[in-house]
């Protein structure tokens, strides 16, 4: 349990069992195995209460072990996850809606990568990311996904800021999502104050979590970036930032709680029970 006796909810996990479901053969890179069954361990010891399961790029658009991670949970619901369909292909909405069917009230978001550095067109084929996002199937795509009931749920770096903005304006009924900090040691100051800027946006969603991704360091706290991580907070709120990727082991799970102390420091009992679980409960359903 999370502070308080709130949840705890860690809201970006991956996992990977490549000897029974091989990789796809677009993956955008080659995870070492993180199999359900000893997570399952973990997670009991731990305390975990729920657990959004980001699903990983190595699998792209095949979702069997994302479903086979539902079928083998430890507790009914406690696991809920993401989805990842390619946003300008026009099969996209038909097969995003037959695997929400499949799985009622477990996908939550639609994750969509861009990552690509200044200068490098969009991808239209090949791994999932990249794509363009002023591409007219993407707005097909997003329609889709809020009907389902679904959100966006953005892996980003700084630099495209701008165009994410304005596809979360466009569609300000639909949550979304910014993963890792907008991992933002991978721009500048000026390209993390648009990032900031969408937290005048009461759809968006701001995820403590990759926090190496905002640091200049090499190992924990990552303090370089507690200004920065303060400055979010102070931007977005306990109600609209949510704590994940917590670790596959126990000594995971003690260094990201020593993160956490030490970047939340300043932060109210309350306030550190919304980031731990409650703003996550609610978001995504968990009474």
């Amino acid at each position: 349990m999370g502070a308080g006796n709130s949840p705890l909810i860690d809201t970006h996990i991956h996992l990977f069992d490549p000897k029974r479901f091989p990789y796809h053969a677009n993956a955008a890179y080659q995870a070492p195995p993180s199999p359900l069954e000893p997570y399952l361990r973990f997670v009991k010891e731990a305390g975990i209460d729920h657990v959004i399961v980001v699903h990983p790029e190595p699998y792209q658009d095949d979702h069997r072990y994302l479903e086979y991670c539902f079928a083998h949970e430890p507790a009914p619901m406690f696991f809920k996850g993401t989805c990842l369909f390619d946003p300008i292909a026009s099969e996209t909405p038909d097969r995003m809606t037959e695997l929400v069917k499949r799985n009622p009230k477990r996908i939550v978001a639609l994750r969509i990568h861009t990552n690509r550095t200044e200068g490098i067109p969009p991808t239209t084929s090949g791994p999932i990311r990249d794509r363009d996002l002023k591409h007219p199937a993407v707005r097909q795509t997003i329609r889709k996904a809020h009907d389902l009931g679904l959100g966006i749920q953005m892996h980003m770096i700084p630099l495209h800021a701008p165009e994410i903005a304005a596809v979360a304006k466009e569609f300000s009924s639909t949550p979304f999502f910014i993963d890792h900090l907008a991992r933002s040691a991978q721009g500048t100051c000026e390209q993390y104050k648009k990032v900031l800027e969408m937290g005048g946006y009461g759809n968006v969603y701001m995820k403590f979590s990759g926090w190496a991704y905002s640091s200049k360091e090499k190992s924990p706290p990552f303090g370089d970036a507690k200004p920065l991580v303060r400055r979010t907070f102070d931007t977005f709120g306990p109600d609209r930032m949510m704590w994940g990727g917590l670790g596959h082991s126990m000594k995971e799970f003690r260094d990201a709680r020593n993160v956490f102390d030490f970047m939340f420091d300043f932060a109210t009992d309350r306030d550190r029970s919304r980031l731990q679980g409650l703003t996550a409960a609610r978001v995504f359903g968990w009474s």
